[in-house]
């Protein structure tokens, strides 16, 4: 029994002292292995870091700058003998890998950065992001929305949405997983007041005597097919004045809108009165100081207009209360009078025009050159003797002028020429038709100092009603250059429209 015990504790013995020689030598080995790799990795591998990591993200279509990296080879740096190799395409989705290698004397170091290109960005939704005013007890229906991608381009036609009771959402996903929303709140109610327009011009002339009959308007609405009206203000004709008619409309919600028209009633044929007329425009950085100079001054012109300049232009002089006349599209005496047929072309291009960009049919017109122009016979001779006549039957005014400011004569004028040239030439025992050109620096330089001549010297700003005394002079010039040319009273009246009387009292002051 005694030597059994024995054994067993020997066996122990020997077994304990077995484990701390195999965890000692465990031990030995570990140390040494440590040293061998510290050795291989320190001393005799070189060493390179990445700056921002062997894994990085990059979007679709950015620009891919490397992140730079530093290399050190037994305490030395050799950053410049690191060789780097591949490339990243961001405009195509993927991993790519850039490798980075160094030599040691023994031992080459190699590090592989990923670069993953990624579409993360959101798809754009192109819409208005302001509140839904809806007329109360209407559905709802969704606009056309226009969406667009970085990596998709247009995918509009991927757009959906959604409709709560106060809300409706627009949402769009890309191929790439990227969700975009856009929720837009619904209001029942009408906030949106009437459309009231006037027709015809917001600004009428007339006559003492004449009779006035208001155009009226129209009106319209997103919710009461029934807006009210109410006019205010009068018109009396029997005496000359600037009247004022206001306009207002009001839905059921409430909301109104106002609009305003003047009406100027002058003397026929008043004396000491002057008319500022404007052809061949409009021209931009011209017109449009003509027009600053008119609305500081209060003053009123008529713009005999072509199709040439910019049409806002053209709107703006109405809008100001302006007249608008037509003075042929092109204002090319070789295609104007190369025919009848060939200048009612031209003119009714430049009528349609200032129809599309005003609203308003205009029905006055300024030959090029005036009514008793003589370069018309180079292209067709007795043009004119014809026009004169026809426009009439077409149910078209013309008006030539008795006061030319020279603008257009040649040379080089200054603006000092062109006011002298008016000034010099205005009388009190007329109505003063001037001619002038709102495409001529010297002329737009010079208005200002006219106007305020005129102002200082009693003359009247006039309005349509000169255009009448500006028709009788052309008329009148036109009939004594007949009667000069022997031709018949009866005929003479027949083109002109004057009576025998008025050719005789003509033929008498010859």
């Amino acid at each position: 029994m005694k030597i059994k015990i024995w054994t067993k504790r020997k066996i122990k013995r020997f077994r304990e002292n077995i484990d701390k020689r195999v965890i000692f030598e465990w031990g030995v080995i570990a140390v040494l292995f440590f040293i061998a790799y510290f050795m291989f990795n320190y001393l005799l591998m070189p060493q390179i870091n990445l700056n921002g990591g062997k894994h990085i993200v990059i979007n679709y279509k950015d620009n891919y700058s490397d992140m730079g990296y530093s290399a050190k080879y037994l305490g030395k740096d050799v950053t410049g003998d690191v060789i780097v190799s591949g490339n990243v395409n961001s405009k195509k989705l993927g991993k790519y890998k850039i490798v980075y290698q160094v030599k040691g004397e023994v031992l080459t170091k190699k590090v592989v950065r990923v670069v993953d290109v990624l579409d993360k960005e959101k798809p754009n939704i192109d819409i208005d992001k302001t509140d839904v005013y809806l007329c109360p007890g209407s559905e709802v229906v969704p606009e056309k929305v226009k969406a667009s991608d970085n990596y998709d381009g247009d995918i509009s036609s991927k757009v959906k949405f959604n409709i709560e009771k106060d809300k409706i959402t627009y949402y769009v996903l890309d191929s790439n997983g990227n969700k975009k929303s856009i929720s837009k709140k619904i209001i029942y109610k009408d906030n949106v007041a009437p459309n009231l327009a006037l027709k015809d011009s917001d600004y009428m002339y007339l006559y003492v005597g004449d009779s006035f009959n208001d155009p009226l308007y129209e009106v319209s609405d997103n919710c009461d097919d029934k807006v009210k009206v109410n006019v205010s203000g009068s018109v009396d004709t029997s005496k000359t004045g600037k009247y004022k008619l206001v306009y207002k409309a009001v839905d059921k919600a409430g909301n109104k809108s106002e609009a305003v028209r003047h009406v100027i009633v002058s003397e026929r044929n008043q004396n000491g009165t002057i008319y500022l007329t404007f052809d061949d425009g409009p021209q931009e950085g011209t017109t449009n100081v003509i027009l600053d100079i008119l609305k500081e001054e209060g003053v009123k012109a008529t713009f005999f207009v072509t199709n040439k300049g910019p049409d806002y232009l053209v709107k703006r002089e109405y809008d100001e209360g302006h007249s608008i006349g037509l003075h042929t599209s092109s204002h090319d005496y070789s295609r104007v009078y190369a025919s009848v047929d060939a200048y009612f072309n031209d003119l009714y291009s430049v009528q349609e025009r200032v129809k599309n960009v005003t609203g308003f049919e205009s029905h006055i017109i300024r030959f090029p050159g005036g009514s008793s122009n003589t370069i018309s016979r180079k292209y067709c001779p007795g043009i004119m003797s014809s026009l004169t006549k026809d426009v009439i039957n077409k149910g078209f005014k013309y008006y030539d002028w008795n006061l030319s400011s020279g603008d257009a004569a040649g040379g080089r004028p200054t603006a000092e020429d062109i006011k002298n040239n008016v000034i010099n030439s205005l009388r009190k025992d007329r109505a003063n038709m001037i001619l002038m050109h709102d495409i001529k620096t010297y002329t737009r330089d010079a208005l200002r100092d006219i106007i305020k001549y005129a102002k200082e010297n009693g003359y009247s700003s006039g309005y349509d009603s000169g255009y009448d005394s500006g028709k009788s002079d052309g008329i009148s010039n036109i009939a004594k250059n007949m009667l000069k040319k022997n031709m018949s009273i009866e005929d003479i009246s027949d083109v002109t429209g004057l009576t025998i009387e008025e050719i005789n009292n003509l033929r008498e002051n010859i």
